[in-house]
């Protein structure tokens, strides 16, 4: 995709892509790694199918764009429903997953949140994009950046909320609902950094830390942010991305 050097997969959320979700860190990212991502059906230049997403299909298709750049090995940063397609390739592919990093994830839906998303799946397939924008943004903000946004500033971010939402959008969120990956997250054995979001109206930190406590050593780290890392500090989290990465790299018995 771009850049030079070990290789690092990125796994977008629902309703995003690899631009939008990662975009903001892509410079620092390709300046040390050879970045690869893959959006989902539905989402950019990839056609939507006809039948519903599985974790399974999601992650392979993640590898195999690393073999079609002739990666061996990888590391692989997840965001959101990413962070469940990069458990499941790690799980399929264990031998080649050099580090995980897991931003905002989830492993099972709380009842909370299972509402949430079903009130999302909703809003997308109904095409009513402006109610869309008014119920995603405020769950996606955290309160303090939604607070400090100016009328004119808000009535931007519905805007572009509501005018870049992805077609395949309620096909990503029907795949979060149905998501559970807790049977896989011990069995892990790449070196994972979970990054609770906060501040998250969408994704409660109670499901985020529950993900850590699964994995066996994982590392954690926080974020003071929404569910949009990449809006609200962009900065400390491709720092947090790229530190993690790079300490797995040279960790006892791996070359220098």
């Amino acid at each position: 995709m771009a850049g030079s050097g070990p290789g690092l997969l990125l796994a977008h959320g629902a309703g995003g892509s690899v631009a939008a979700n990662f975009g903001p860190l892509m410079a620092e990212l390709t300046s040390a790694h050879r970045v690869v991502g893959v959006d989902y059906p539905g989402t950019g230049a990839t056609p939507r199918t006809r039948t519903p997403l599985t974790l399974d299909t999601l992650a392979d298709e993640l590898v195999a764009a690393a073999d079609a750049e002739g990666l061996e090995t990888f590391a692989i940063a997840g965001y959101s429903l990413g962070t469940a397609v990069a458990v499941r390739a790690a799980t399929r592919h264990p031998e080649r997953v050099t580090a995980l990093v897991l931003t905002a994830p989830f492993a099972r839906l709380d009842t909370r949140t299972r509402l949430t998303a079903e009130v999302w799946r909703g809003l997308s397939v109904s095409r009513d994009r402006d109610t869309l924008a008014r119920f995603l943004l405020p769950l996606a903000l955290s309160p303090a950046a939604l607070e400090s946004l100016s009328p004119e500033a808000l009535a931007t971010a519905l805007r572009e909320t509501a005018e870049t939402a992805p077609e395949g959008t309620a096909d990503h969120v029907d795949l979060v609902t149905r998501t559970d990956t807790r049977a896989d997250l011990p069995t892990l054995t790449a070196p994972t950094l979970v990054i609770t979001t906060t501040e998250d109206q969408l994704i409660p930190p109670a499901l985020q830390r529950e993900v850590a406590a699964s994995i066996p050593g994982a590392r954690t780290a926080e974020l003071a942010t929404g569910h949009l890392p990449f809006a609200e500090n962009p900065t400390e989290w491709q720092r947090l991305i790229t530190d993690h990465v790079r300490r797995a790299a040279v960790r006892p018995g791996t070359a220098k």
